[in-house]
């Protein structure tokens, strides 16, 4: 999956220690444990916001269903797991993010995803284009349970253990596979040292 950005995007938005604790505070507040701060004007064609969101935030399955609406979301701080759906509502991909090693994914339109939050608190930046409309803005899905339910946080965990879990297998397969090609090149008579990731 190619991790783009719009040209007229203009990047990543530098946040200061009493934004970031401003905007955890927030989420703090909220009964939805999140708080956005919206970086464009009302009614722009190109959406950006960031997001901070609490460790015990829930968002139900959704997806946004135009073809403009490739959801762009940049991890600055935490780790968090994207998950994809199909559309009977089995994981179909799970996708970490964080801000070194795997800071950015591209969510494409029509297809269902969460997130859950793999640290305490993570802050995002997100992006898509099309004007805010709320009866056209996403579609939720009818086979996960809706927001401030008693259901939606037992499905929560069970998210955050299975994405967990799919993430151990794959980044432990990953880590198993570097140490075995750097001990055969180490083997050859190439020093680790010597070594550059490609």
């Amino acid at each position: 999956m190619t991790v783009r950005r719009v040209e007229t995007d203009p990047g990543i938005p530098r946040l200061t220690p009493e934004q970031i604790n401003d905007g955890l505070q927030r989420a703090q507040n909220s009964t939805r444990r999140r708080y956005p701060r919206i970086l464009h004007e009302p009614g722009a064609e190109f959406n950006r916001v960031v997001n901070f969101i609490l460790h015990d935030s829930y968002m139900q399955p959704h997806l946004h269903p135009e073809p403009e609406k490739v959801e762009y979301i940049h991890c600055i701080q935490g780790r968090v797991a994207v998950i994809f759906f199909d559309n009977a509502g089995a994981v179909s991909d799970v996708r970490l993010l964080d801000p070194l090693s795997a800071p950015s994914v591209n969510v494409p339109a029509f297809t269902f995803h969460t997130y859950v939050m793999l640290s305490e608190h993570v802050v995002s930046y997100e992006t898509m284009m099309g004007r805010y409309d709320p009866t056209t803005w996403k579609a939720l899905a009818e086979w996960a349970p809706p927001e401030g339910t008693p259901e939606a946080s037992a499905y929560l965990t069970s998210l955050k253990k299975d994405a967990e879990a799919r993430l151990a297998v794959v980044h432990g397969e990953a880590h198993a596979s570097g140490s075995q090609a750097s001990a055969a090149v180490v083997g050859a008579g190439e020093s680790a040292a010597d070594r550059r990731d490609a």
